[in-house]
Parts: structure tokens; C-alpha cells; sequence
């Protein structure tokens, strides 16, 4: 019985780390965007994901990282990629990423139809030899 605890207690442990992550993108994208260091606002969440994508670790409903860039238009197929290239070009992040269960990036704007996604685990730069 306790260990049923344990089990469901790590569960929501590892949950409220997914939801922190997502909080404290949000804040860092909020205050760039107020700074000016950043020129669009970005607010992550967490989708379904690519059911293709997913790994090991995926959480079942919830292996998409979807970043939303809220610009007040819409956003070229490139200003998307260089998005999410703020993510995929930080390991630690990625690797964070896919430790919580998130198998997708997406990244979206708010105005148009566009939308990318990345399979995180191409990114993650895993298999290298252990020494």
C-alpha cells in the first residue's frame, strides 16, 4: 500500500515540475517582451503532441511543448523556425524537456495558420558513447 503512495506522490511531483517549467517560461518570456529584449510575446503550454514523436518518457496526453508567439500578426514560416530555435539550440533545456515527458515542440502564432513542430528527442544529442 504505501508504495501505491509513492508512486502516486513521485506522479504529481513530476507534474508540478512540468507546471513550473511552463510558469517560469511564461514569466522569463513576459519579461523580455516588457524589457524590449524580446520583439513578440511568447507563451508556452501543454498540448497532445505528435503522436509519432512520442519516446520512453512521454506523457501520454501531454508530450507537446507548445509555444505560442503573440504578435499581432501573422508570422513567416522562418520567424517561427528562429523561434524554436531558441529552444532546440539550448541542450539543457531539451534534455529537461524530454526528462518531463515532452516528446513535441510546437511553436504557433496568434494571428495566422502557420504553425512547426520538432521532434525533441533529433535534438536532444543522445547515443554518444559513455566513458
Amino acid at each position: 500500500m504505501w508504495h501505491k503512495i509513492m508512486v502516486i506522490s513521485d506522479w504529481f511531483g513530476e507534474m508540478g515540475e512540468r507546471y513550473k517549467l511552463i510558469r517560469d517560461f511564461n514569466r522569463a518570456g513576459k519579461n523580455a517582451f516588457i524589457a524590449g529584449r524580446a520583439p513578440t510575446l511568447l507563451e508556452a503550454k501543454i498540448t497532445s503532441g505528435e503522436s509519432s514523436y512520442k519516446h520512453a518518457f512521454s506523457k501520454w496526453l501531454g508530450g507537446g511543448f507548445r509555444i505560442k508567439a503573440l504578435s499581432g500578426r501573422a508570422l513567416s514560416k522562418s520567424e517561427l523556425i528562429e523561434v524554436g530555435r531558441v529552444v532546440l539550440d539550448n541542450d539543457e533545456l531539451v534534455r529537461n524537456l524530454i526528462s518531463l515527458g515532452w516528446d513535441t515542440l510546437e511553436v504557433h502564432d496568434n494571428a495566422g495558420f502557420n504553425g512547426c513542430k520538432w521532434k525533441l528527442m533529433d535534438f536532444s544529442k543522445l547515443g554518444g558513447n559513455l566513458t
